[in-house]
């Protein structure tokens, strides 16, 4: 991995100095587009529209149009920002680390110690770990003024960068509004769904099914070209209605076989790890019909949703926030 940003966490007269790295990244199928009639691709150029010349990056400014006059910015009007300067993760409150809403999550940073001896790192991890603590922290990054989280995960210090909260919508839905009758066979019933489906969450149990299917697709097209017949690549999968169509039911009553259907495993995938024994059995008949890659197992379906932790009220953080 290779750092983005270095600079300090610093709480009290205390400073940390840390590298950021980001702790995700992409594992989509990289895809461009082409010109269906002969394929050609297609590319996007930046162009003047007064001098009509195509603009290299090192060309271009930003700018800002009111509705009547338009002002430039250059490069070096953004770094002369404060903020943009600063290299500081300031810490501003600690918090009960239940507290912080999932909704408000973005993205994800490690952050490694930097500097000869780990120990201030090390003390505020470990702080944070005994007292069920998370730091909201304000830091500048990428021309912007961040809110985030700074949690322990493992051994890391990571930061989670948190959405404004003017940028979190009000959910106001006018059926949930209405008052709606549940009786106690229907909740029984429900919980017992749920707890067919109840497991311990191993993320790694669980793959990206479209584009498994989507490199499955490139394999075969590189093998056998555009003769390529997509659904006996794929095949059709037969539906695990029990023959009664679109039959309307009750709601108890759909509970009630969705109960059943689980307890058998009737709709539970295998887990890779499962399938992986299933999967090698076919190999060599598969193998025999259709030159495509081997498609990993298809996932699990997740368990069932714990319920999101209740957003506290509104806190205002000491920093105010900066315009992007």
């Amino acid at each position: 991995m290779r750092s983005i940003w270095k600079g300090a966490i610093t709480f009290g007269l205390v400073n940390v100095p840390v590298k950021l790295y980001s702790a995700t990244e992409d594992h989509d199928v990289s895809l461009h587009q082409v010109h269906d009639a002969d394929g050609g691709r297609i590319r996007y150029q930046r162009k003047c529209e007064i001098c009509g010349k195509v603009v290299d990056y090192e060309h271009i400014d930003k700018a800002y149009d009111d509705g009547d006059r338009t002002v430039v910015i250059t490069g070096d009007d953004l770094k002369s920002l404060p903020e943009e300067r600063s290299r500081e993760i300031d810490v501003l409150e600690f918090v009960p680390s239940d507290q912080v809403d999932p909704i408000m999550l973005d993205r994800s940073y490690f952050l490694e110690p930097d500097g000869t001896s780990p120990k201030a790192y090390v003390l505020l991890r470990r702080t944070l770990e005994e007292t069920d603590r998370t730091a909201i922290v304000h830091f500048s990054l990428r021309q912007k003024t961040r809110l985030a989280a700074l949690r322990v995960r493992g051994d890391v210090l990571m930061l989670q960068t948190l959405l404004w909260d003017d940028e979190v919508r009000e959910a106001r839905f006018p059926a949930l509004e209405k008052q709606t009758r549940i009786s106690d066979k229907e909740l029984d019933m429900s919980s017992s769904l749920v707890d067919s489906l109840s497991d311990d969450f191993e993320p790694a149990d669980f793959s990206d099914d479209y584009q498994e299917e989507l490199r499955q697709l490139i394999d075969a097209k590189l093998e056998e070209g555009e003769s390529l017949d997509t659904d006996a690549t794929f095949g059709e999968k037969p539906d695990d209605d029990d023959g009664e169509g679109g039959e309307v039911i009750d709601l108890v009553e759909a509970l009630r076989r969705s109960v059943e259907t689980n307890r058998s495993g009737g709709h539970r995938k295998p887990t890779k790890k499962a399938a992986a024994s299933t999967s090698a059995s076919s190999t060599s008949s598969a193998a025999a019909t259709k030159p495509a890659a081997k498609k990993k197992p298809a996932a699990k379906k997740p368990t069932a949703e714990k319920p999101a932790a209740k957003k506290p009220a509104t806190r205002k953080p000491a920093a105010k926030k900066k315009a992007s």
